[in-house]
């Protein structure tokens, strides 16, 4: 196990500048999730990390030792790819035993070790199996076998649950925050999906065209986004525009938005705030005497109901904001219904107008 450190790292392919000068650690027995859309430097920064590429310029280090152009073979990282990657004229137990084989371990070591391998992802009857006899999820835990069995110092997981289908990637990522948390290891996740990041990390860094646009721990970036990109990347969000008055913003058309009183932005210039839609309160405009915080009249464009909750869309002054409802069966608005939101200014949160 070992801290990872990246500084400064820059990777260009031609024109195109996939990593521009990224800075993160990544700490020692933690689980880091690299957030992004398509094209934004989370894969090209984890073959830095693996040495399957090198950068054009910055350092990386592993446990102290820089390794940024040291070859893959001897950076002692395990990884799992988002196809699996195994020999399937192989068995279960060859396959997790590959790496230890070619290192030239003697046999009884490497037999102990996989049979351990195995019972830490609860594999342990399926060791005669061939990788066609198993599930996707049975397939995904032999992959991750294979990559803690040689016990790496790092464990690099490139979007290994993105084949899986959604109720069984869930489950998969219950049992793969349990495996990393038995083996301590630590641990960096590039994914593209919100909610499995949210789920399953530490920490969370968020790229966007080869550049770090945020990092920090799931519920502080959740709660405090710097950006629109950042708020509207992670989670959901209604971003309002305006200009700044030193408590908050003005909006187009004259109404105040409060913010918290540390987040006041220097009055006269455009500002933009986010607003979750799991934190705004609404009701029907005639029921609406009485209400203190930000408020805002709208009218109700659209419902979506999706189980146990709804997503209410409302109109007002040519913007639409969403507003999630918990399906408690104390409510339910109808399509062309006039109503109020009301939100605090605590969960208000300025942001960068980018």
């Amino acid at each position: 196990m070992a801290e990872v450190q990246v500084r400064n790292v820059s990777r260009s392919f031609g024109a195109m500048k996939a990593l521009d000068d990224v800075s993160i650690d990544f700490p020692d027995g933690g689980f880091y999730a690299l957030l992004g859309p398509s094209g934004s430097g989370k894969t090209t920064l984890l073959r830095q990390i693996a040495g399957f590429d090198f950068p054009d310029s910055g350092r990386i280090a592993i446990g102290g030792d820089n390794v940024e152009q040291v070859p893959v073979e001897k950076r002692r990282i395990g990884m799992v790819f988002q196809n699996y990657a195994l020999f399937p004229n192989m068995s279960v137990a060859d396959n997790v035993a590959f790496g230890l084989s070619v290192r030239g371990e003697a046999r009884a070591t490497v037999q102990a070790e996989v049979q351990r391998a195995l019972d830490l992802v609860q594999l342990a009857k399926l060791g005669g199996r061939r990788p066609h006899q198993l599930s996707g999820g049975q397939r995904q835990r032999v992959a991750l076998a294979r990559a803690i069995v040689t016990k790496p110092r790092v464990l690099l997981l490139d979007e290994p649950l993105s084949a899986l289908d959604k109720a069984l990637r869930v489950d998969m990522q219950v049992e793969l925050k349990r495996i990393q948390r038995e083996v301590g290891i630590t641990t960096i996740f590039v994914t593209h999906d919100q909610e499995e990041a949210l789920t399953m990390a530490d920490r969370i860094g968020i790229l966007r065209d080869g550049r770090l646009v945020q990092e920090g721990p799931p519920e502080d970036i959740y709660d405090q986004p710097k950006s629109e990109f950042a708020a509207i990347f992670l989670g959901d969000a209604n971003i309002l525009r305006g200009e700044a008055t030193g408590t908050g913003i003005r909006l187009a058309d004259g109404t105040a938005i409060a913010t918290a009183a540390d987040m006041h932005a220097v009055a006269g210039g455009e500002a933009s705030c986010a607003v979750r839609p799991e934190r705004i309160q609404i009701v029907p405009a005639s029921a609406g005497t009485g209400l203190a915080g930000n408020i805002l009249s709208g009218r109700v464009s659209k419902r979506i109901f999706a189980g146990n909750s709804s997503t209410y869309f409302v109109d007002r002054a040519g913007d639409t904001i969403k507003v999630l409802v918990k399906n408690d069966g104390s409510q339910k608005l109808v399509e062309g219904q006039d109503v109020l939101l009301r939100w605090s200014a605590e969960s208000t949160v300025m942001i960068q107008r980018r």
